[in-house]
């Protein structure tokens, strides 16, 4: 079956998931375009696995309808998951099994020949930095690198769509550096990409896209930008050169100080750093340094849960 040119790689129509006592997807519309890199995002237990469970075929929908690169899961679920590579948040390979063999055998499960496998297994080693493991069993590696190998596993068969589910789990800021790095590359690729993540800061850092989901419906769907461009306000940290004489005040701002040195700043939105910054040295306030007090996501994240952002 041919993929469609100019089609969404995923769009998901009237989706529900019912169980015995509650509705995990409430009738949810989501459509990914072809390249994008899309942040799902939403707090536990809000709907985020079951989504990804119904895409990979492992969770039955109750009603509604999933088409990924425009063929229809119900239709055609073999060709479905041709197009989908999968990176679960648990680590679930054989741990007894060799690296190498791990992605010569999901190679096979999706018909590549031997020679096939073995060059995209090598090309994938050598882009996540796993060559010298190829022949180690994989409960000798370490979780940074069996978080790298199983994204080469979901790579193997060379998917349109992968979904990646909390994949920089637990892995330290080195390790995660890189695969943030690859996964760039691989987007720019042409690869979509959907990705769930606790750390706000990797989704405003890889994504162009967002998507929240509380309590089963879709609350936010649009550009990570146009999201962003709709905050109410941004906080800061000031780290002062010496303490204050006279508590400062700047004009539309929220001051909070956190210890004698340090400012907490609300700055609304249409009001520069600039203008905080000249207030604040009228009054013999000067500052040293100073960072965000939390990603610009996680602020919108929080807020567009608590309060309703419209």
């Amino acid at each position: 079956m041919m993929e469609q040119p100019g089609i969404p790689a995923l769009k998901l129509e009237k989706v529900r998931k019912n169980y015995d006592n509650f509705t995990a997807l409430d009738a949810i519309d989501l459509e990914v375009a072809a390249g994008e890199f899309c942040a799902l995002l939403g707090p536990n237990g809000a709907g985020k696995s079951t989504i990804i469970g119904i895409i990979s075929a492992l969770v039955r929908k109750t009603s509604g309808r999933v088409l990924v690169c425009g063929v229809d899961m119900d239709r055609h679920p073999n060709h479905v998951k041709r197009y989908v590579g999968v990176v679960p948040q648990e680590i679930n390979l054989n741990q007894f099994e060799k690296v190498e063999s791990v992605l010569l055998h999901q190679g096979g499960y999706f018909g590549l020949s031997s020679a096939q496998t073995r060059r995209r297994a090598q090309s994938l080693l050598e882009e996540l930095h796993l060559t010298d493991k190829r022949h180690q069993i994989t409960r000798n590696l370490s979780g940074g690198m069996r978080r790298r190998l199983m994204i080469a596993r979901a790579l193997v068969h060379e998917p349109k769509l992968l979904i990646l589910d909390e994949p920089t789990a637990g892995v330290d800021i080195e390790i995660r550096r890189g695969m943030w790095a690859f996964l760039r590359e691989l987007n720019r690729s042409g690869t979509t990409i959907i990705l769930t993540t606790h750390y706000l800061e990797e989704a405003e850092f890889l994504c162009n896209r967002l998507a929240i989901i509380d309590e089963g419906k879709i609350v936010e769907d649009s550009s990570l930008q146009v999201a962003l461009r709709r905050m109410q306000s941004e906080s800061f940290l000031l780290y002062l050169e010496q303490q204050p004489i006279v508590f400062p005040s700047i004009t539309g701002c929220t001051i909070e100080m956190i210890d004698p040195v340090t400012l907490e700043i609300s700055v609304p939105v249409g009001q520069t750093l600039s203008e905080v910054f000249s207030q604040l040295l009228a009054q013999g306030v000067k500052v040293s340094s100073m960072r965000n007090k939390s990603s610009r996501l996680e602020a919108f994240f929080v807020g567009r849960l608590r309060s309703g952002i419209q």
